[in-house]
């Protein structure tokens, strides 16, 4: 069984996350994604490699290479945390060096594709990680592991854009939170709220998508949460 997934973001008007490229600036409000994070009822998190790379404290491009050999089987540093921060990062390229953040402890999704140098790497900073499909990963897999190996029974989807059109095409997302902010980007090749890459792969596989509720927040910002469905492989 999969965990319930929710997709939180906060975005433009034209569909941009970037907020430090968001214009009129005072428009927008402080922590404003974090707040909604904890109204919505927090709990464990995903990510992807990009968002990934943001929040990881190394300072190499690389774990040190090692003679050890490890099997591809997922290892846990504990299995006690009440909330997990899990990041989608299927090559290994995240150096951590830290094994929480703000006190969620670190997860990774790997592929049996990763060097025993960042497996062991991995093993030091005291990061978990669990293995999903041999080059590629098996996103539906990912979530069926972290729900039998961790209870985990929902996941908040926050980003970035690639991580979430990775979902929603594979109809994985169960619900949307999406906060538009009255800013604007409006530049292009800035990061959006779903990407699903350079290749125009047709519309995204939704069945159907309810709007479950509505609100009007401080300085204008509209928050909307759908109920999505995707159709049948």
């Amino acid at each position: 069984m999969k965990p319930y997934v929710l997709c939180h973001m906060v975005c433009s008007v034209d569909g941009r996350i970037w907020g430090s490229r968001w214009r009129p600036k005072e428009n927008v409000v402080p922590n404003l994604f974090e707040k909604l994070h904890d109204q919505l009822g927090g709990g464990s998190w995903l990510c992807g490699r990009v968002t990934a790379q943001e929040f990881a404290k190394g300072t190499e491009p690389h774990y040190p290479p090692t003679d050890q050999v490890f099997p591809r089987e997922n290892w846990f540093a504990r299995r006690d945390a009440k909330t997990w921060g899990i990041f989608l990062d299927g090559k290994g390229k995240a150096v951590w060096a830290r094994k929480d953040i703000g006190g969620d402890a670190i997860l990774v999704v790997l592929t049996e594709a990763v060097p025993d140098r960042h497996l062991a790497g991995l093993r030091a900073d005291g990061v978990s990680y669990i293995f999903a499909g041999a080059t590629e990963i098996d996103l539906a897999g990912a979530l069926e592991t972290l729900n039998r190996e961790l209870g985990i029974e929902r996941i908040m989807l926050e980003g970035g854009g690639g991580a979430n059109g990775a979902l929603l095409r594979a109809g994985l997302i169960d619900e949307l939170s999406l906060v538009i902010c009255p800013v604007i980007d409006g530049s292009t090749g800035g990061p959006i709220v779903f990407n699903s890459g350079d290749a125009d792969l047709g519309p995204a596989p939704i069945e159907s998508m309810t709007l479950a509720s509505h609100e009007v927040l401080e300085g204008g910002a509209m928050w909307l949460r759908y109920r999505l469905s995707a159709k049948a492989a």
